[in-house]
This record gives structure tokens, C-alpha cells and sequence, in this order.
């Protein structure tokens, strides 16, 4: 596989290159913002740290995510809880946190790459797909939003809605069995295939995520000290939508 190393930092670039090419992967280093917009249509995965010297790492990862779906980790001494948000909500698969084990980085990547969407090439015409969902590809539809797993479309009141590739899956493994409760652990494992990523809330950002583009807090339910069940959300004008969708929402940071 052909990763793009981003990071400006020598010595650390020399060590996870070496360490990537150990396990046979080809790499490309930019120290750059530029030099890694111009070459991530070649990365079959790419390692971002955020602390660029000429744009900052998190509005690079915008736009490397408007330009590239490739599996992207970010690899990073930032360890906020805001900026690991921000980062998995910009597009991000992953967060490491610098200093790290170079194995436990090496486990991720392969992880990441395991449960990426595969891709047919663009002659095959076919869409993205992702993990195996429940419920045989069919529609479902929940209160006014229609989720289409096959064609990988999510519309609220007949207008599309743009959600991530994670935000879709989340949204489509639920609405496979509309009438179960999903729990984290389920979720995490389906969708990420690492259940240890509970500890950074990567699955309370994708949940908020589907709530505030769809307009909709109510589509996807907390079930507190367990997980996550498709709701039944009200139209946004309904003044019992915002009672019911901020119930949820309220319970999301602590399930």
C-alpha cells in the first residue's frame, strides 16, 4: 500500500517511514500542506500530523478529505478534547496521540484500512460500499428522512442530506433493524472494528453529526448505559421535536 506521510518533523517522519516500509508499504513524505495537497491522489492511506508550519493540520484535513477518501489516521502531540472532535468530524478515521507506540499505530492503520469502504474502479460505476449492513439494502424510512443503504443516500423532507462515510454507516446499520437498540460495543465493532475507540467519543461525534446535518435530533436515540436505536424524528417545525430530540441529545454524552 501507498501511504502519504504527512509530517514536518525529520526525525519522526524517519522512524514511521522506516517503520511503514518494514511492513511493506511504499511513502511518500510531505513536510508541507502543498506538498501533500499535490500528492494525496496517489495515498492509498495517509498519516497527518496537525502541526504544519504552513497551514494548520485540521483545515488541511478539509480539504484533503474534499479531494481524497482515502483512509486518513491523524498522528499528533494535540490531545484536547476539542481538537480529536474536530479532527473526526473534518473526516478523520483515527486520532493518535503523540508519544505512541509504533505498533499500536501499525494495529490501527491495518484496522482502518480492514474496515475502509471498498471501491470498484470508476469504469465499474459502481457507488462506495461499506461494512455489511443488516436489513438487505432496502429503503427506510423514518418519519420524514428516507435512507437508501444501496445507493448510500440519506434525504430529510425529499432534500439530501451530505454525510460522512462513517456518519452514513452509523445511520445505516441502525436503520437495518429499525426496531433494535444497538449497542455501543456492536457499533463500534461493526463500523470501526476496534471497540476501544469508545474512549474518544469517535461514536458520540458521528451520532451528533447525523443529528445536526439531517436537522433531525430525534432520528437517532439514545439508550442510556447501552447505545443507539433509529427514532422516529418530527419535521424541525413540530415543537415537539426539539422536547424530544434534546433528550436525546442531552443523553448522548454519557449513554
Amino acid at each position: 500500500m501507498h501511504a502519504l506521510l504527512v509530517e514536518d518533523d525529520d526525525r519522526m517522519a524517519q522512524a514511521l517511514g522506516t517503520a511503514l516500509a518494514r511492513r511493506g508499504h511504499t511513502v511518500r513524505r510531505a513536510a508541507r500542506a502543498l506538498d501533500a495537497l499535490r500528492h494525496v491522489h496517489e495515498a492509498e492511506f495517509v498519516l497527518l500530523d496537525l502541526g504544519l508550519p504552513d497551514l494548520d493540520g485540521l483545515e488541511l484535513l478539509r480539504r484533503l478529505r474534499a479531494l481524497c477518501d482515502a483512509p486518513l489516521i491523524v498522528v499528533t502531540a494535540r490531545c484536547e478534547e476539542r481538537d480529536v472532535v474536530q479532527a473526526l468530524r473534518a473526516g478523520a478515521d483515527d486520532y493518535v496521540v503523540k508519544p505512541f507506540r509504533t505498533a499500536e499505530l501499525m494495529a490501527r492503520i491495518d484496522t482502518v484500512r480492514r474496515r475502509t469502504d471498498r471501491r470498484t474502479d470508476r469504469d465499474g460505476a459502481h457507488p462506495e460500499t461499506g461494512p455489511e449492513l443488516p436489513g438487505g439494502g432496502r429503503t427506510v424510512r423514518a418519519g420524514d428522512v428516507e435512507i437508501d443503504p444501496a445507493a448510500r443516500t440519506v434525504t430529510a423532507a425529499g432534500e439530501e442530506v451530505r454525510l460522512t462515510r462513517r456518519e452514513f454507516d452509523v445511520l445505516a446499520l441502525l436503520a437495518g433493524r429499525p426496531g433494535e437498540v444497538h449497542s455501543r460495543a456492536e457499533i463500534l465493532d461493526r463500523i470501526w472494528g476496534d471497540v476501544l475507540l469508545a474512549a474518544s467519543r469517535s461514536l458520540d461525534v458521528h451520532v451528533a453529526g447525523i443529528r445536526s446535518k439531517t436537522g433531525r435530533p430525534g432520528l437517532v436515540r439514545t439508550v442510556r448505559g447501552f447505545g443507539y436505536q433509529l427514532g422516529h424524528p418530527a419535521p424541525p417545525d413540530d415543537r415537539d421535536a426539539g422536547r424530544d430530540g434534546g433528550r436525546d441529545a442531552d443523553r448522548d454524552g454519557a449513554p
